[in-house]
């Protein structure tokens, strides 16, 4: 898609729209995307350009053969997506707001055109994301603000690369572009976890495979670390959530203020947990060094992230790596009806063995 058919669809949106608020969310999420899309340089040019840095020149070095790699060995549908970078002088391109009621475990969601309803809101400007997350604090909710590295625009745009990816290590910028990248395959509106952990998946077994192709042991070493860290995160937020969503069937038989005090005894065994476990890894968890502050935003978040990441694994084990069978029945799975779509899930989920 052409820059200028990229503005008129996005422009097209907005005016679609009503109201205020609305109008005034999508013209910044419109004013950013377009801001991003401007500023791109096409990848061959930079790489072509004696003036491109080296370190610039190798980082989309490897960013093209990443490309080649997504389309040829992971059947991506790549099109020109990461063929353009921008610099945006900061390792985020986005900042995305959480925001869970205090006795609830779940998120807030924010419908849109076209993707549906989501468990976040992304901003383009922190001030923004700073504005709306005061709104649901004095709303007695807990929330969160993360920097997001990077976001698919499900094939409508052609996705640049831009300092959020060549910020990273080599392979966490190549696991990044193949996450990114399976957001196009298939997208469900509605359904965070399912979308996210189907990325998450593809993302994991397309960086095996990149990985060890290239021989790079020491590679594949850290992100299965990364991956045990998640997975043993994973354990803990599902222990505490459990524990959260038992208190919280009790909030209209218990004084807010108990409520409240055995929610901080969990979220502080929660914390204690983390550090307990997290004190020997060699690299960040995914609650940071400091797991300060966590709450049900934190949680949620974290668990339609990772959600059903075994079960979309175990799909790719049994089509013996064959991404584009794998991809197949992931859309005929995405038209079952929820019920049925979890318990399928569920039931891959409990036959996957990291070790097999």
């Amino acid at each position: 898609m052409t820059q200028l058919s990229q503005i008129y669809l996005v422009m097209l949106l907005i005016t679609a729209l009503s109201g205020c608020t609305t109008l005034g969310y999508y013209s910044q999420a419109a004013s950013g995307h377009l801001s991003l899309m401007m500023s791109t340089q096409p990848v061959h040019q930079l790489l072509d350009a004696p003036s491109t840095p080296p370190a610039l020149r190798q980082k989309l070095t490897v960013a093209h053969d990443a490309r080649e790699f997504a389309a040829d060995q992971l059947a991506l549908p790549v099109g020109d997506a990461f063929s353009s970078y921008a610099e945006l002088g900061r390792p985020w391109v986005v900042v995305n707001l959480v925001a869970v009621p205090e006795f609830s475990l779940d998120a807030h969601r924010w419908c849109y055109p076209i993707i549906g309803c989501q468990a976040y809101r992304g901003y383009y400007q922190l001030e923004k994301a700073q504005n709306e997350e005061q709104s649901f604090i004095d709303r007695g909710y807990d929330t969160f603000i993360g920097g997001v590295t990077a976001y698919s625009t499900l094939g409508w745009f052609d996705d640049p690369l831009h300092t959020g990816f060549t910020s990273l290590p080599d392979d966490r910028m190549v696991a990044l572009m193949f996450h990114e990248l399976a957001h196009r395959v298939v997208y469900i509106n509605d359904d965070t976890a399912f979308n996210e952990s189907f990325a998450t998946a593809v993302e994991l077994e397309g960086l095996k495979l990149w990985l060890e192709q290239r021989g790079d042991d020491e590679g594949f070493q850290r992100a299965l670390a990364r991956l045990g860290q998640r997975n043993q995160t994973l354990a803990l937020v599902e222990a505490a959530s459990g524990q959260l969503e038992a208190l919280y069937e009790h909030q209209d038989a218990l004084p807010k203020d108990e409520l409240r005090q055995q929610k901080a005894r969990i979220f502080a065994e929660l914390e204690h947990e983390y550090r307990a476990l997290s004190a020997d890894w060699d690299q960040p968890g995914p609650f940071g060094e400091d797991p300060a502050g966590l709450n049900n935003a934190n949680l949620a978040l974290f668990s339609q992230y990772n959600q059903h990441v075994p079960a979309f694994r175990q799909l790719i084990r049994e089509n013996d790596g064959n991404f584009g069978a794998f991809y197949q029945m992931v859309k005929a799975l995405s038209k079952e009806p929820e019920e049925a779509r979890q318990q399928a899930l569920a039931r891959l989920g409990q036959h996957f063995d990291e070790n097999l």
